[in-house]
């Protein structure tokens, strides 16, 4: 299947380009055409102009995003097509919209809503006609830096973590922010309404939620010497146990700048702590949490890249993503913004 991959994507050349996130499994990363985090894999899909068969190694909303940015006579597909991402299930327009009502009603108009790029389209195009934008692990600080100086709020969504993580970082205290719970569609306070600088929506990744400060503890006690750094989808009280939390790429970077001899434990998706241990063979790198494993993420396979490859060939588009016109319209406009500040 590898040797057959690489006869296709020979075949197409530049009309062929696959993409993979950091947390694909090895063999897929292994012949992908680039890789990287969601903020770099989006501005790869925004930039290339001459593949017209964009195959995203990844899970749902990402090849959505893909679809968005990429142009008319390019195509994104999905080799594995449930591969879908809880957190973003977790958040829809309709809740979104609803939940602006409820949330103006109360706080008035004033606020941004900057939805993180683990998300769907639609909730992307809630933020887009409601002037706000998007964001990602990347990027998050300067972002929601823009975004509380053009407004007095910000609703930030889906994830309560990586929105509460990055105010905190940007000095908003936690007593000012806010949490909105979709399930009982009500505000929950920790201040004075007008107080108020943050609402968090109450979503989470599934992964880095369960992370527990009960993990970094026996990990500190057990690695003395160790630096623990984590993912900020992780809770806040995880993340301030920590020496330092940051995106994919600053995990990545923070290992690969390191000396050798150093010791780490890092806390985000098995798949990733794993290929920074086989290739920094002359540092001491361990997992946080052996149970973190996007199950979604490794859904994507040879067999299923090799298939979908091949339907390329037949001219066979079932796995092909795409995004309604108007959708697409509206949450370009959240997507721009995000880019033109990263």
């Amino acid at each position: 299947m590898i040797n057959r991959i690489k006869e296709i994507k020979n075949q197409l050349g530049e009309d062929l380009l696959i993409l993979a996130h950091h947390y694909q499994r090895d063999e897929i990363v292994q012949l992908a055409d680039a890789v990287g985090d969601s903020l770099k894999l989006a501005q790869i899909a925004e930039e290339n102009k001459k593949a017209k068969y964009i195959v995203f190694c990844g899970v749902h909303f990402m090849a959505e995003t893909a679809d968005i940015l990429s142009e008319d006579y390019q195509r994104v597909f999905l080799p594995a097509p449930t591969s879908g991402c809880p957190m973003a299930d977790m958040a829809d327009r309709e809740s979104a919209e609803k939940a602006w009502d409820i949330i103006t009603g109360e706080l008035g108009d004033s606020i941004c809503p900057i939805t993180y790029i683990n998300s769907k389209a639609e909730v992307k195009a809630f933020c887009g006609v409601h002037e706000g934008t998007a964001v990602t692990s990347g990027n998050a600080e300067k972002v929601v830096k823009w975004g509380l100086g053009v407004k007095d709020k910000i609703l930030f969504l889906p994830d309560q973590n990586l929105g509460k993580n990055t105010a905190v970082s940007l000095g908003v205290d936690e007593k000012y922010m806010a949490l909105y719970d979709q399930n009982t569609e009500k505000l929950i306070y920790s201040c004075e309404p007008s107080q108020v600088k943050m609402i968090l929506w109450n979503g989470y990744c599934h992964v880095h939620h369960k992370i527990t400060p009960q993990k970094v503890e026996e990990a500190r006690k057990a690695n003395p010497h160790a630096k623990i750094i984590v993912h900020p989808e992780c809770p806040h009280e995880v993340v301030k146990m920590c020496d330092g939390a940051g995106s994919t790429t600053y995990l990545i970077k923070a290992v690969e700048n390191s000396d050798a001899g150093s010791k780490w434990i890092v806390g985000t998706e098995f798949n990733l702590v794993r290929r920074l241990r086989e290739r920094f063979t002359d540092r001491d790198i361990k997992i946080l949490d052996t149970g973190s494993i996007c199950t979604n993420m490794n859904k994507t396979s040879l067999e299923n890249l090799c298939e979908t490859l091949e339907e390329i060939l037949k001219g066979d588009y079932r796995k092909q993503i795409t995004v309604d016109e108007k959708t697409a319209r509206e949450a370009v406009m959240s997507l721009n913004t995000m880019l033109s500040l990263s």
